[in-house]
């Protein structure tokens, strides 16, 4: 579906998700599915430019579900190293906490697409409550991006200990 990143929109996107996961009897992923496209909708809200027009893709694979936020922007996004006080930066984190893997590639000359991907309800797969992010080179699930390096997340101890996260988005 393509849409404007607006505050108002990111509520009527989080239902459409919700909904389409009832609809492929996949309840159990609604929380973490909900959480990510809200983070990902709201980095588009905040720092896209030259406009906030952007599609979000669900694709049910055999195995997991990724979500994909595509927009004109072709800034990669950063993971920020948000402080204890700070007031935001920290929805990638929460979305790398919460996901199987994601990522960052270019999509096309002016754009680009985040996305995240979470396990099929009865896979099975370590908590992801407590990873880490780290930097890995894999595979693109997409082939339009075969001639692009990935940046995919996942776990990692040596990764350095990470505030709490916080919504971006009020409410």
């Amino acid at each position: 579906m393509e849409l404007q990143a607006l505050p108002s929109r990111i509520g009527q996107v989080r239902r459409i998700v919700s909904a389409q996961l009832r609809y492929w009897h996949m309840d159990a992923l609604i929380d973490r599915a909900s959480l990510g496209v809200t983070e990902l909708l709201s980095n588009v809200h905040r720092h896209a430019q030259p406009d906030k027009t952007c599609t979000v893709e669900m694709e049910l694979l055999i195995d997991r579900l990724k979500v994909s936020v595509y927009d004109h922007d072709p800034r990669l996004p950063v993971m920020a190293n948000a402080g204890p006080l700070a007031t935001c930066g920290r929805g990638l984190a929460m979305v790398a906490a919460m996901s199987e893997s994601w990522g960052a590639v270019p999509d096309g000359e002016c754009g680009k697409v985040v996305w995240f991907t979470l396990p099929a309800p009865g896979e099975t797969a370590p908590a992801v409550w407590g990873r880490r992010p780290r930097l890995t080179a894999v595979e693109p699930a997409d082939p339009r991006f075969t001639e692009v390096a990935l940046v995919e997340h996942g776990l990692d101890s040596r990764e350095p200990e990470r505030a709490p996260a916080r919504s971006t988005v009020p409410g």
